[in-house]
């Protein structure tokens, strides 16, 4: 398991991980349909997260950790889009 802010970071989603954790504190991350409000949720495989992404949003499943934020390629290996 691994933080909210952390995986979005790693994820690269967000720049910095001070940006993810104001994210999720700002409530615009959804976590399997519930609005998150706390950036030390835990996340797992298999969760849905839900978020904006420029004009747009989008649902993503979670399907590994990530233990630092890798090269580019690197992060697409974490989550697939959910149609």
């Amino acid at each position: 398991m691994s933080r909210l802010d952390k995986w979005l970071f790693h994820a690269r989603f967000c720049r910095t991980r001070s940006l993810a954790q104001a994210a999720a504190a700002a409530g615009r991350v959804r976590l399997n349909g519930q609005r998150v409000d706390k950036p030390a949720l835990t996340v797992k495989p298999g969760d849905i997260l839900t978020l904006g992404r420029g004009a747009q949003v989008m649902a993503v499943r979670v399907l590994a950790l990530a233990e630092r934020r890798g090269s580019a390629g690197e992060p697409q290996k974490l989550y697939e889009i959910v149609e």
